[in-house]
Order: C-alpha cells, then structure tokens, then sequence
C-alpha cells in the first residue's frame, strides 16, 4: 500500500543545476553554502538513480540516508520514578 522512499544527498557545482536534479525525485531541501540537496526517491529505484545522477558532470557526490534502516523502537520506555512526580500535572 505504501511505497518505500528513501532520500539521497546530492553534492553540486553551481546552484543552476538544481533544477536538473529536481527531474530525479521530490526536493526536499537545498543548502546555497554547503551546495548540496536533499531528494526523496522510491527504494527500488535507488541504484538507478544513484547511477544517472553520479554520471551528470555538475554532480561532485551522491550518498543515501540511512535513515530507513535506523531501529526506532527503544527497549526502556518507562520514565525514571524520580521524573515521574515531576511531571504529574493537575496535582496540588
């Protein structure tokens, strides 16, 4: 049901080639000093995409988020019992 995106750091030359990059996924962010951009593509097409951009002339570097395969659930949940009075609210 849901496709699987992951985005891609893209390094440049020179600002006016941002609009080339955006061809290849949906711009996300573009930093002026840093000259790099951030896109989001669908996971199967990532090799490919990798490929095409590495292969334009204006494109320095391409590196992946890793941010997909990062594990977000955490083992200790429960609040220290010590912070747990200190945030009771409604309590005189």
């Amino acid at each position: 049901m849901f496709t699987q995106r992951q985005g891609l750091v893209v390094w440049f030359q020179n600002m006016k080639n941002v609009r080339q990059i955006k061809r290849y996924g949906h711009l996300v962010y573009v930093s002026k000093t840093l000259k790099h951009a951030i896109i989001y593509i669908n996971q199967e097409d990532l090799d490919h995409t990798m490929e095409k951009l590495n292969r334009l002339n204006y494109v320095s570097k391409v590196e992946p988020s890793y941010k997909p395969f990062i594990a977000t659930e955490y083992e200790n949940s429960k609040p220290d019992k010590a912070k747990e009075y200190d945030y009771k609210f409604g309590s005189i």
